[in-house]
């Protein structure tokens, strides 16, 4: 063979890729067959090509690019990222690669990191600058900024008119709104247009889909996405998501194996492998796969909520709720992400939090049925039968054949006075569902109706339902509590517990037990069991926490505890919450704002923090830095009146009420009825001295319709305020008219007992008491009446009604106790011993408790109740007085000095310097 010769064989062994070194084998051909491979869809080919390439040329600004533009359609974001960047680095045009980086770091769930770097980025090439600000919006949709989202959105859109993509982006946000039709609509437009936007037609068939309203069309929409895109993983994706839905479960496996031949290594395979998985209970497979997928995305929404229900399933809950608060923080907005932390909350016993996490859901009109279902099943649980009903009842709008909605419409008829058929409704939706909805509801009936038997009842038949669950052993015990019976409730909470170990609401009650035998021990050795089960459990933290408060813990020692528990739970709210409460709680104001402040920057997404930290800064005198606190929750809660009213609370402060006035009139827009900003309006025209105007905005409530009684009540009060006591009276009188209002009776006979109608007031009183002889209320008004004015035997009379019709009212016992004592009667330490009993560690009824031992002789036992009342409330001057009077007693000299002088160094701030100063001179 001739040296000619050997080329030609040279270059034929080339072209058939077993050699290389001709002519033809430069870094630019590799690239060029990558573009023809790249046009066809073969990306492997592709990837192949110009890997060669950059072997032969690494620094190819030109291979880099479209190295990571096909490794991103090869569902490989994290690789696509380093292979662009590297291309910027390499000065390719911005135009071409910030686009294609952008959509890989979407898909990467780096959406914080894409808008940090690149929001502010403005590209010259309206088609590239529009791709780009669409990728920008869907970041912030993640984020749950609405504001940079329809600002960026609106970017694309002027970039390029009516920009297919970012009108896609427009159809998915109302389908977030539930404006399905109008997303259909649009989505339409959409295809009019560009009849071969495959992107589009997924998103149809994923929006059909997901309503459940034309599955068939949603297929359709699915063989045309396929039709112009064969190998688009999405549409696959949602071929089995279609099969689920239809519970073809041999056809979805089917499916995913055929996803795999065309796309084995796409993240999308792995995750749908799993997820068939999942719901064919292969938990094993499951979290694989959720693994495999995490390695290369740690931050991937959709792996970390397979890979939480995995471990939900399994019983870790620990390493759920990590996974899933993981998700969340990734994507707030996330419903399904909440839905899943909610349930993981509800098995361990925690409705508080259950609640926490489904709130942004419950305050959107757009919430969902499953979600309303979940709050109002916690209601139930933790006894707050009247918000269930409100969450069943929006439910029932949504979804009407659903069990939880058949529950709701029952539950609906108690509250129309129907109380036999609501019963009857739940026992026959009970009797025929396998589902323990109906039968919470009915058990939550029964309870506050006080038919303990039925009650029982009931929790035996749902404790069939869930053989070797502790839901009905512990329902069982609640209402063993109420009928007194501690022996039987300490049984039936232990027997939840040997169910479940870790079930905290029955290890919360035995411990409550305990307290009440006095054996805190024993209820810290509960706590303490749960912590070694479960070394993270908040809620055992924070009730060890509480326990050491109430057992005479320092101050210091209980905010250790509680830090431990923000420690070991850095992202959990409650107890960054409970630790602010504690300092603040103890008037330590710096502590508090420290803590709120370190709270606020580890979730910056909770508005209860920030409208915690708000509340610290008007402590701490920091006003404005408050304003800028509840001006973003504000942002955070548009629908919510709450940070209005705080805003107008601390402008007030700030001596501006015309900023307060504008920012109650902002509640009143959010909430027309809400009367806390209706008063407020009127107190700050009142304190303009415009009486004129206030009894405008009262009598303008007066005039909506359903508000009559409000404003009735609201023309009164500033009538009252005026001291135009016939025109306050006529108001009140006008509003009972329409209902028989307790707040309006209170009332009325306090304008007739000040304008010197002593029996007229007294005629109404009688006659209100016999028309409503359940009506302690006003019995107890008049009792707190006659006390007020030295008039003890009155006030007596009235206190022992409202015991005969109340027996478990501590605060009826607690001031029969002190007038008793007054009056030098028997019974008073009896009646104190009562109201600590009913409502341990007050310490308003300690110090009356404290004062009738030492009258009775018992000095010693009255200081150290007074002691621990000092240690509960030590801000409150007339207790550490009282304490230093009981040292003196005693015969305590310094340490009734050591008290005394504390009260000296608060000076002016305490009123009773005088008294102070006359038992110093007494020592």
């Amino acid at each position: 063979m001739n040296a000619s010769t050997h080329r030609v064989a040279a270059c034929l062994l080339a072209a058939a890729g077993l050699f290389s070194g001709c002519a033809d084998d430069k870094p630019e051909s590799f690239i060029q067959s990558a573009k023809e491979y790249i046009a066809k869809n073969e990306m492997k080919a592709a990837i192949i090509q110009l890997k060669t390439a950059l072997q032969k040329k690494p620094d190819s600004a030109q291979a880099r690019f479209l190295l990571g533009q096909a490794l991103l359609e090869s569902g490989d974001p994290v690789s696509a990222e380093v292979e662009l960047r590297k291309a910027i680095d390499l000065k390719h045009p911005d135009t071409e690669v910030l686009p294609v980086l952008a959509r890989a770091l979407n898909l990467a769930a780096a959406y914080r990191k894409l808008t940090s770097q690149y929001a502010t980025v403005e590209l010259a090439e309206p088609a590239a600058a529009a791709d780009l600000k669409t990728s920008i919006a869907i970041a912030y949709a993640w984020q749950g900024d609405k504001k940079q989202l329809d600002a960026a959105l609106e970017a694309a859109l002027k970039a390029v008119p009516d920009y297919g993509p970012a009108r896609l982006v427009q159809a998915r946000l109302k389908a977030d709104e539930r404006d399905f039709d109008g997303a259909l609509r649009l989505l339409d437009q959409i295809l009019a247009k560009t009849p071969d936007a495959y992107e589009a037609w997924q998103f149809k068939a994923d929006l059909l889909l997901a309503t459940k309203t034309d599955l068939a069309a949603a297929r359709e929409a699915l063989a045309k996405v396929l039709s112009i895109r064969k190998d688009f993983v999405p549409a696959h994706a949602s071929m089995v998501t279609l099969l689920l839905a239809q519970k073809d479960m041999p056809a979805a496996k089917a499916q995913v194996e055929a996803l795999k031949k065309i796309a084995p290594n796409h993240l999308q395979t792995k995750y749908l492998e799993g997820e068939v998985a999942f719901l064919s209970q292969d938990y094993k497979t499951a979290r694989e796969s959720a693994q495999q997928i995490l390695k290369i995305l740690p931050d991937d929404l959709k792996a970390l909520q397979l890979a939480g229900a995995v471990e939900f399933q399994g019983g870790s809950l620990v390493q759920a709720e990590i996974l899933l608060s993981k998700a969340l923080q990734l994507a707030p907005n996330g419903a399904m992400t909440r839905r899943l932390l909610a349930q993981t909350y509800g098995r361990s016993g925690d409705m508080g939090r259950v609640l926490e996490t489904l709130a942004p859901i419950l305050e959107s009109p757009a919430a969902d049925a499953e979600s309303l279902g979940l709050a109002a099943q916690a209601y139930l649980q933790t006894g707050d039968v009247s918000r269930a009903e409100t969450y069943f009842a929006r439910a029932a709008k949504l979804n009407p054949t659903d069990v939880k909605i058949r529950t709701a419409m029952a539950i609906t008829q108690f509250s129309k006075g129907n109380t036999d058929q609501g019963y009857s409704e739940l026992q026959q939706i009970a009797a025929s569902d396998t589902s323990a909805v109906a039968d919470m509801a009915l058990i939550s009936a029964y309870f506050r109706q006080g038919k303990f038997d039925a009650a029982v009842m009931a929790i035996d038949a749902l404790e069939k339902k869930q053989p070797g669950k502790p839901l009905a052993a512990d329902l069982r015990g609640r209402v063993q509590l109420a009928r007194n019976d501690f022996a039987g409730a300490r049984k039936s909470f232990e027997a939840a517990l040997a169910i479940d170990p870790a079930y905290f609401p029955s290890v919360a009650k035995l411990a409550g037990l305990d307290l009440v035998d006095k054996k805190p021990d024993q209820a810290r050795q509960r706590f303490d069991a749960v912590l070694k089960a479960d070394p993270k459990n908040v809620q055992a933290l924070m009730a060890l926490a509480e326990l050491r408060e109430k057992s005479g813990g320092s101050v210091d020692e209980v905010a250790s505890l509680l830090a431990g528990a923000v420690r070991l739970n850095p992202t959990v709210v409650a107890p960054r919450m409970l630790t602010v409460e504690h300092f603040m709680k103890h008037k330590n104001v710096k502590a508090a704002l420290t803590a709120a402040q370190e709270a606020v920057a580890a979730r910056p997404d909770s508005a209860e923090l920030l409208d915690a930290l708000g509340r610290v800064q008007v402590s701490a005198g920091e006003t404005n830095q408050a304003i800028s606190s509840f001006s973003k929750l504000a942002e955070m809660r548009p629908k919510s009146p709450q940070p209005q009213l705080r805003l107008a609370d601390t402008y007030i402060a700030m001596k501006n009420n015309d900023a307060a006035r504008q920012s109650l009139k902002r509640a009143l827009a959010v909430a027309p009825n809400l009367i806390a900003a209706q008063r407020g309006l009127i107190a700050l025209e009142l304190a303009a001295g415009r009486p004129a105007e206030a009894l405008a905005v009262a009598k303008s409530v007066q005039r909506a319709p359903g508000s009559e009684v409000l404003g009735s009540l609201l023309v009164g009060d500033v009538e009252a305020s005026q001291k135009h006591w016939d025109s306050a009276a006529a108001a009140y009188r006008d509003g009972l008219k329409k209902t028989a209002n307790i707040e309006l009776a209170m009332k009325l006979h306090a304008v007739l007992s000040s304008s010197a109608r002593p029996a007229e007031a007294d005629k109404f009183a009688t006659g209100w008491v016999k028309e409503h002889p359940l009506d302690a209320t006003f019995v107890q008004y008049l009792g707190d009446r006659a006390l007020s004015r030295a008039n003890y035997p009155l006030a007596e009379t009235h206190y022992l009604e409202v015991t005969r019709m109340q027996p478990a009212n501590p605060v009826a016992y607690n001031n029969l106790a002190w007038l008793t004592n007054q009056l030098r009667k028997p019974g008073a330490l009896a009646y104190a011993e009562k109201a600590n009993a009913l409502r341990p560690d007050q310490p308003a009824f300690m110090d009356t408790l404290a004062t009738i031992l030492a009258a009775s002789d018992q000095v010693s036992r009255a200081i150290e109740i007074e002691k621990k009342a000092v240690q509960l409330q030590p801000q409150h001057a007339p207790f550490r007085l009282n304490l230093a009077r009981l040292y003196m007693q005693a015969g305590e000299k310094s340490h009734a000095r050591a008290e005394l002088d504390e009260l000296v160094k608060l000076g002016d701030k305490f009123a009773g310097q005088d008294e102070v100063s006359k038992l110093r001179r007494e020592l």
